[in-house]
């Protein structure tokens, strides 16, 4: 009796605490309205394509796997998190390169590890975000759907509040996690490291971030006049791509903010573009975020530690654009130091983005009238 007793209440906890245990494998469109996408994305017969660094999704579902079908036209980086917001630290990174490539996100003994024994955090709900960390000249990538061992449910809708960063090198997080020492490699881009993200964070907010490395308002990198200067490729769906064009009015997501943080390269190597060049490049970017989101629309603009010329120039088209609810703020060269500060090329690292930020951060409270909270800028 004492027998078929301990074996009945073995049989009890076996059906208890498995009965919930997915059966069959489960897959969803990349494009299935239950997955939220932050950033610029445009989809395709199911698949959803991106190439702006920074974008991501969010994907929630029952079950102790997740894996999804993706294609890249070259190689880029993923920061992943599970069941936990997107703090400064990912749970792992994954790189997705090749065609129609299945990857495992998060393994069945992946998730068991987490959870040890609980069966029923084993199996979820789950919530995993993968977000892009290296730029668009890295590739595109093309998810074209999940799948788990259960079913997919809503994920977490697009937060309150919403910031778009308009940038360089600086908001692509190019270096971020290299040393001072070392030159920029992709595995070194991070842009959830950027001044960009920790304000967003700091504020509860979602970011869109529209970031190209060595792009100017008139000139690029090393004087570069050729062309595709940030008023032309903000227009885009796809960084990489001229002939995208962004429909901002069909997209649902809309900020409450635009920082825009340029000029660096367009004074780059002892050169800089005239005056009134910049001033009508500059015009002509504060004139397309303004037809994207209306004339009462914010912006921030900063000009970075470069060099006082630099602010002097901004302020001018700030000041004749005739725009209303643009701001200003201007960045020292002292803001952080070279060594401890700095990552690859010249770069600022984790803590040199965290110094941006904290500068940044109060201007987007006055503007915005979001109260400062006191919390820590991480």
């Amino acid at each position: 009796m004492k027998k078929y007793l301990i074996a009945s209440a073995l049989l009890l906890f076996f059906l208890t605490s498995y009965a919930k245990v997915p059966a069959k494998r489960v897959s969803v469109p990349a494009s299935d309205p239950r997955i939220t996408w932050i950033g610029r994305t445009s989809a395709y017969e199911g698949s959803v394509a991106f190439d702006w660094t920074g974008t991501y999704g969010k994907v929630r579902f029952i079950g102790n796997t997740l894996s999804f079908s993706v294609s890249d036209s070259k190689k880029n980086y993923y920061n992943v998190w599970l069941d936990s917001t997107m703090d400064a630290v990912p749970d792992k990174v994954l790189a997705v390169y090749g065609k129609d490539t299945t990857i495992v996100i998060f393994s069945e003994d992946e998730i068991r590890a987490r959870y040890k024994k609980d069966s029923r955090a084993i199996f979820g709900p789950h919530q995993v975000i993968l977000q892009k960390r290296t730029e668009g000249e890295q590739g595109k990538t093309t998810v074209h759907c999940f799948t788990t061992n259960g079913e997919f449910l809503q994920a977490d809708a697009p937060k309150d509040r919403i910031i778009e960063f308009i940038g360089d090198s600086y908001t692509c997080g190019y270096g971020t996690e290299a040393s001072c020492t070392e030159r920029f490699s992709p595995e070194t881009e991070n842009q959830n490291l950027t001044y960009a993200c920790e304000a967003a964070r700091y504020f509860g907010a979602d970011q869109i971030v529209i970031a190209h490395s060595g792009i100017g308002i008139a000139r690029n990198f090393n004087g570069d006049l050729s062309g595709d200067h940030m008023p032309e490729r903000y227009l885009r769906t796809f960084d990489s791509e001229k002939d995208s064009r962004w429909d901002a009015a069909a997209c649902s997501l809309k900020p409450d903010i635009t920082v825009i943080y340029l000029g660096t390269n367009d004074f780059s190597r002892n050169l800089q573009p005239s005056k009134r060049q910049f001033t009508r490049n500059y015009i002509s970017l504060l004139k397309e975020i303004k037809d994207n989101y209306g004339a009462g629309h914010p912006v921030l603009c900063i000009s970075p530690k470069h060099d006082f010329v630099m602010q002097e120039y901004i302020l001018n088209a700030i000041n004749t654009s005739g725009f209303e609810n643009v701001h200003f703020v201007g960045l020292s060269p002292s803001i952080h130091n070279d060594k401890e500060d700095m990552g690859a090329d010249g770069h600022p690292n984790y803590s040199g983005h965290t110094k941006l930020a904290y500068n940044v951060i109060p201007y987007i409270s006055t503007v915005t009238g979001w109260e400062m909270s006191g919390n820590e800028v991480k």
